[in-house]
């Protein structure tokens, strides 16, 4: 048995023709609505989105302060993990610096392997004096800020176009229990016999 092949007739709820109803009209309404809102309302709110996760980024940035320390002991060597198959470079080990406000602190940062007790490090701090990372590339920076904004604009524009489809199956959900009350009255008179 043959598939029926349907038509696809672009436009046809704006057209007019006496079998199109109100619903139709609604209908092509709330879709030129819905997606405009996606398109405009995802844009915007990708757009908020990416200037603020900039700004935190640069707030961020702006509070870090690198500062030069000592390492109190030697490095331990690199470490392999043994399942994974990765080599460590950098481990955690102990330094010691003084910060702007001339207290000496000791504390545990990442450090290249096998560096030597004594060695000068460059450490980062925040702004009381305790060691954060380092701050973030500028291309790391620009990557979250692309992909915060992106994805915050997709998801809007998917909940916009998903609460527009609920309100179009609404409307088709009223058109057809109007067209069965419709059918109801005027089905039963096909079935007389005209003499």
């Amino acid at each position: 048995m043959r598939k029926a092949q349907r038509t696809k007739i672009p436009g046809w709820r704006w057209r007019r023709n006496p079998l199109r109803r109100h619903s139709d009209v609604v209908e092509a309404r709330i879709i030129l609505a819905t997606w405009t809102a996606a398109v405009i309302g995802g844009a915007a709110v990708g757009a908020v989105v990416a200037q603020t996760v900039d700004d935190a980024a640069q707030h961020d940035r702006a509070g870090r302060r690198p500062m030069a320390a000592v390492m109190v002991r030697t490095a331990p060597s690199a470490t392999r993990d043994v399942a994974a198959g990765v080599t460590y470079d950098h481990v955690p080990a102990e330094v010691r610096w003084t910060d702007s406000g001339g207290t000496v602190r000791t504390d545990r940062t990442s450090v290249k392997a096998g560096t030597t007790a004594g060695s000068a490090v460059t450490v980062w701090t925040d702004g009381r004096g305790h060691l954060v990372s380092g701050p973030i590339s500028s291309a790391e920076a620009a990557a979250r800020v692309g992909l915060a904004g992106a994805g915050a604009g997709l998801v809007d524009g998917l909940l916009v176009l998903a609460a527009g489809r609920m309100v179009r199956l609404r409307i088709e959900r009223r058109a057809t229990d109007q067209w069965a009350v419709e059918w109801d009255r005027v089905g039963p008179q096909w079935g007389r016999k005209t003499s």
